[in-house]
């Protein structure tokens, strides 16, 4: 099957948000931050709070779509040319505090814990990226995650991440990315790799 990738807008963000869900879905920092109840359905409600009210209108929203249109593979970059304002930022932690549920705490200290992990550096920011379980395992990961880097070097700017995944933390260094941290999550959580990746010589425009 043939994917191609580009930007989607919003008719896609009920498809996008299934796409992350699913590819999350025991993921260690959600398993560790989100109630285990109805599990699923708060990964969706989470990730399109993501994609539709942070990713479209402040970044760069990328898919990896079959020939019928459907997304995929996703991958949410943040800009730092069209910064989230504070008060949109405040409206996203107060979803994601009921979408947790009763690990709410545990998602408020995972996040202070990783406070010491971020530069105030200007940098492209992923802040999601996920392959649906079922196409896993065809370069679908890399391949929606190049755009972004692509736009990165052009603004001759670093990209970087959080994950909580050491095959990820692999998968990322093949792709350019080096580990510039690391942070154990308190109370049994996860451990929480930084990576960076520099702007790419000469490819500022």
């Amino acid at each position: 099957m043939e994917f191609e990738v580009r930007r989607i807008g919003p008719e896609s963000t009920a498809e996008a948000a299934a796409v992350l869900a699913d590819a999350f879905d025991g993921y260690p920092w959600m398993a560790w931050t989100v109630a285990a109840d109805r599990h699923r359905e708060r990964l969706e409600a989470m990730f399109t709070g993501t994609v539709d009210a942070v990713g479209l209108p402040y970044g760069d929203v990328w898919a990896a779509v079959d020939p019928d249109g459907r997304p995929a593979a996703v991958a949410v970059w943040l800009r730092p040319d069209r910064p989230v304002p504070d008060e949109l930022w405040a409206g996203v932690e107060a979803r994601n505090a009921e979408l947790a549920g009763d690990r709410y705490p545990a998602m408020r200290a995972a996040e202070a814990a990783c406070a010491s992990l971020r530069s105030a550096e200007p940098a492209f920011l992923l802040a999601t990226v996920g392959v649906r379980r079922a196409d896993q395992g065809r370069g679908l990961g890399a391949r929606v995650l190049g755009p972004g880097l692509v736009e990165a070097d052009r603004a001759g700017l670093p990209a970087v991440l959080e994950t909580t995944s050491e095959p990820n933390v692999r998968f990322y260094r093949r792709l350019g990315f080096a580990v510039t941290g690391q942070v154990q999550v308190p109370n049994g959580g996860p451990l929480v790799w930084a990576m960076r990746r520099p702007a790419a010589a000469g490819e500022r425009v």
